[in-house]
């Protein structure tokens, strides 16, 4: 074998392993997108892969004669599976039950396929290397397109690619990878015609497939949303999407729905103006979330109101509801007003550095459904939040739903108060929602409860605050441990919690 040949089988097991895994983490993301945003999706996908790779590392050992021409095989299968599997699981997701044993035995075929691929590249390179340098030469490429792959999924591929021609693009890798090897060792393989023209009309399969990803995503999501899809995108953090029936705007992040335009209000006059209504003096506000810039709206209704700082992850988000001009007519240019400064930044890193201080302060978090978002929740991140609080200073906080979720609800206040903060819980009902809960914090323990309230509210007034703040034996307080960082007990009693729900 030739030096250009081994070069060839070495970047090869570069691009294999690269390819490997991204079908791994294309298969986490998109079960996280379908089954909700948990760490065990992630953790079952990688555990049945990594199983699978071992089954195919030890079917290996059966293919003894022709390993090139099985390599090139087994090269052009691995691009078609994993190619089409997450076109697969979006069509599959809402007309099939079993949706799960689907998406593991995808994942599990891929695995086989892809444990096969580096044994067999190994004992085709066996008779160029001592053992020693095998090895060290394998895993050496391995590695690095391991590492590769998981720099440019998340900072390349989803962001401007998507799941879908992600999918697409890294199968026609895999086949090309085929197609050359088999170019290339065609004197050593026995229907080496029949093995091209089979890598090329796979390769051009999957090219139809990357060109009409878009049309195979709006279809398959289509499916999903009961309303037309007027948006859709994924950023580095979420898939967006934005549907509309009629007059009505609905926003959905990884499937969750955040709101719907027709009753909005509801949840945002009851996050902002309790709090704010009663600081006559406050002048700098924080919002951490809301990137959809209605909380923003809200408290830009107060004349007083000097500066709002609005610190949300996502720029895909914050960009979207600067640009579009329906989502603009929503939020009244609320992001583009001279007062707003948006800064896109991890909200708990931010707090770290940031040493202004803030007279009121919204945290309007998504649901914490993954510790990424529960870190959020945690008495360390309240700390953080209580030194940037100004004397006599509120902030409120979205707790998800003290009806359906209680113990969820409750866990955020028992964690306030862990940090020394008074809370005063609160809630109201939201059509698209259900019993909506919402907490205040401030260090002062008197809250004096506003009796006028801005002209123009739609729904807050002196005698719906009344109602909020009672809370009947079904939504009762009920006992929680703190929120830490290295337990996490409120990711669990979310899911536990809303599993029985959605």
């Amino acid at each position: 074998m030739n030096k250009k040949l081994h070069a060839l089988l070495l970047i090869s097991v570069f691009v294999v392993a690269t390819c490997g895994l991204i079908y791994e983490l294309i298969a986490g993301t998109l079960a996280s997108y379908l089954l909700g945003d948990s760490v065990t999706q992630f953790s079952t996908i990688i555990g049945v892969y990594l199983f699978s790779m071992g089954i195919g590392s030890w079917v290996s050992k059966y293919f003894e004669k022709n390993i090139i021409s099985w390599f090139i095989q087994l090269e052009i299968l691995v691009g078609l599976v994993g190619g089409t599997s997450s076109t697969i699981l979006f069509l599959v997701f809402e007309n099939i039950a079993s949706f799960r044993i689907i998406l593991y035995s995808l994942v599990g075929i891929t695995g086989i396929l892809v444990g096969l691929e580096i044994p067999l590249l190994m004992r085709i390179l066996k008779d160029r290397y001592e053992f020693k340098d095998l090895v060290s030469k394998v895993f050496t490429f391995d590695y690095i397109g391991a590492l590769l792959a998981s720099l440019v999924f998340p900072l390349l591929l989803i962001p401007y690619l998507g799941l879908v021609k992600t999918s697409y693009m890294v199968g026609i890798l895999n086949v090309g990878v085929a197609l050359i090897v088999c170019i290339s060792f065609k004197k050593e393989i026995k229907a080496a015609v029949y093995l091209q023209t089979s890598a090329i009309i796979s390769i051009l399969a999957l090219l139809v497939g990357f060109v009409y990803a878009g049309v195979i995503t709006n279809f398959s999501e289509s499916l999903t949303y009961a309303d037309t899809i007027i948006y859709s995108k994924s950023t580095p953090y979420q898939r967006i999407i934005l549907t509309k029936k009629g007059k009505v705007l609905r926003l959905f992040l990884n499937g969750n729905l955040q709101f719907s335009s027709d009753d909005e209000y509801r949840y945002h006059e009851a996050l902002v103006h309790p709090g704010l209504q009663a600081l006559p003096n406050a002048r700098n506000v924080l919002v951490m979330g809301g990137g959809d810039g209605l909380a923003v709206r809200e408290i830009l209704k107060y004349p007083n109101i000097r500066s709002i700082t609005l610190v949300d992850l996502d720029k895909g988000m914050t960009g979207l509801f600067k640009s579009n001009h329906m989502l603009l007519n929503l939020n009244k240019g609320s992001l583009l007003s001279p007062k707003v400064k948006v800064i896109n930044a991890d909200a708990f890193t931010w707090l770290r550095q940031d040493k202004k201080k803030f007279d009121f302060m919204v945290i309007d978090f998504p649901d914490p459904s993954n510790y990424s978002v529960g870190k959020l929740y945690t008495n360390s991140f309240y700390t953080l939040a209580k030194a940037v609080l100004a004397p006599g200073g509120i902030m409120v906080i979205q707790a998800t739903s003290p009806y359906v979720a209680p113990k969820s609800f409750w866990t955020v206040d028992t964690t306030l108060r862990s940090v020394g903060l008074h809370t005063i819980p609160y809630h109201n009902y939201v059509p698209s929602f259900g019993e909506w809960g919402y907490i205040m914090a401030t260090e002062n323990p008197v809250y004096k409860k506003p009796t006028v309230f801005l002209p123009g509210m739609r729904f807050v007034t002196k005698e719906s605050l009344d109602l909020m703040f009672y809370f009947p034996k079904d939504m009762a307080k009920v006992k929680t441990e703190v929120n830490k960082l290295n337990n996490q007990v409120l990711v669990k009693y979310f899911e536990d919690e809303w599993s029985s729900v959605l």
